[in-house]
C-alpha cells in the first residue's frame, strides 16, 4: 500500500458553493498556495432547485473553474461529491472520487472527524467576514434583489445571470 504522505502536497477542501462567494475564494486561494494540487469537492453534489441549494453540481463546477481561470490559478481539480448518510463509509467514498491526497482543510467538526481517524492530516479553513460572505446571505440578497453581485466573483456573477439563476431561486424560494 502506498502511504498517503507519498503524494506530497496534494490537499482536499469541500464546501457546497451554493453559489462560489468572496470568502470561499480567499480560502481556495490560501489552500491553493499552501498545495502542490488543490482538490475542490463540491459537497452535496446531488442537490439542485432547493432554497438552500440552488445550483446543480455541475453549474458550481462551472462557477468554480471559470473564477479559477480568471486567477491564473492552475493547481487544481473539482470533483463533485454526493452526501452518503453513512458516514463510516463517507470518506472511502470522497477517496474513490477524488486524486489521492494528504491534508484536508476544513473546520467541520463531523468532516475533521472523519478524515482525522482515516489518517490525514488536518488544517482550519481561514473564515473571511462570515457575516458578510456566507451563502445565505448571498442567497437571502439574490431573492430580494439587494446587491448580490459585490460579494461573489464577477464569473460567478455571469454564470448565475446566464443560467438564470436569479429568477430560479426565487421561485423555488417563494420569494420569500
Amino acid at each position: 500500500m502506498v502511504s498517503k504522505r507519498y503524494f506530497g502536497e496534494y490537499s482536499l477542501m469541500i464546501g457546497r458553493f451554493q453559489p462560489l462567494h468572496n470568502g470561499h475564494m480567499e480560502v481556495i486561494r490560501k489552500c491553493a498556495a499552501e498545495s502542490e494540487n488543490l482538490t475542490i469537492g463540491i459537497g452535496s453534489a446531488q442537490y439542485s432547485h432547493e432554497s438552500d441549494n440552488p445550483f446543480t453540481a455541475g453549474e458550481r463546477y462551472l462557477m468554480i473553474d471559470e473564477v479559477m481561470k480568471a486567477e491564473g490559478i492552475t493547481n487544481y481539480c473539482i470533483v463533485p461529491i454526493e452526501d452518503l448518510n453513512r458516514y463510516s463509509l463517507w470518506v472511502a467514498q470522497v477517496e474513490s472520487l477524488s486524486p489521492p491526497f494528504s491534508r484536508v482543510y476544513s473546520n467541520n467538526p463531523l468532516t475533521r472527524r472523519l478524515f482525522s481517524e482515516a489518517g490525514y492530516e488536518l488544517k482550519d479553513s481561514p473564515l473571511y467576514n462570515r457575516e458578510v460572505y456566507s451563502g445565505t446571505v448571498v442567497r437571502k440578497k439574490m431573492i430580494e434583489g439587494d446587491g448580490w453581485r459585490p460579494l461573489v466573483p464577477k464569473k460567478v456573477a455571469e454564470v448565475i445571470d446566464f443560467i438564470d439563476g436569479v429568477e430560479r431561486l426565487r421561485e423555488i424560494s417563494g420569494g420569500e
